[in-house]
């Protein structure tokens, strides 16, 4: 499967969660592909996927907390936990598109930034809990920024993982065998867009030349200056 890490919520809060995607079949042992028998529903029937969901979770929790007791491990088992699965795409084009969200989206685009006086930011966001309902936010700039600093991630921490027949060590040889054994299908003509010269000074407002350089950030991790600076941790503090 192919696992893409989405850390962010609507509000910018901390919501870590996996993406995947998982191909509808595999190889066997022999080298022989073989699909899921799901008739174009599920790979896995989702309820008992949330069972066993739960099962390696709390297998897990108990390895790296040993003191839990027997009391929350039990209640934990008699909650139904919930695995939410899509159906399988129609195709690859969808597939791309599906992953494209959120391969190498950031936590907030431009276009949700409905306001910034200098001293607060105010943002759109979708309310799931009340029907995906569109509202706004306004944050003082400093909390902002916190906020949107928690969704860098550290250096050398990978977003994008492969797992099966899709893994660094397996695809070279999984893949040409699976194509050898699917049916060949007709691919489209993909159509080129032509990209235009990105000028960093050209203001997106006044499509003039007045952008000027503030900072450099680091290519990776928060800034400095707010993540240990005083002012962050005057900030943690309240003042």
């Amino acid at each position: 499967m192919v696992a893409v890490l989405h850390t962010w919520g609507q509000a910018l809060s901390l919501h870590p969660h996996l993406h995947c995607i998982v191909p509808g079949g595999g190889l066997t042992e022999h080298g022989k592909w073989k699909a899921a028998r799901s008739r174009g529903k599920y790979l896995f029937p989702v309820r008992a996927m949330s069972r066993v969901f739960r099962a390696k979770y709390v297998e897990k929790l108990k390895d790296k907390l040993p003191e839990v007791g027997k009391g929350l491990v039990n209640a934990l088992f008699q909650k139904e936990w919930v695995v939410y699965a899509k159906r399988p795409f129609s195709g690859p084009e969808c597939v791309v598109e599906y992953l494209g969200r959120y391969t190498h989206k950031i936590a907030i685009s431009n276009h949700r930034i409905e306001e910034s006086d200098g001293k607060t930011v105010t943002f759109s966001y979708k309310h799931y809990w009340q029907g995906a309902r569109k509202l706004e936010m306004r944050l003082e700039g400093r909390e902002f920024i916190r906020r949107f600093a928690m969704h860098i991630l550290p250096k050398g921490f990978v977003r994008i993982r492969h797992y099966g027949i899709l893994s660094g060590t397996s695809k070279a040889a999984a893949i040409p065998a699976i194509r050898e054994q699917l049916p060949q299908e007709k691919k489209p003509k993909a159509k080129v867009r032509e990209l235009k010269e990105y000028n960093p000074l050209l203001c997106p407002c006044c499509r003039k030349e007045t952008m000027v350089t503030l900072q450099v950030l680091p290519k990776r991790g928060p800034p400095q200056d707010i993540r240990i600076g005083r002012r962050y941790r005057d900030y943690e503090k309240g003042l």
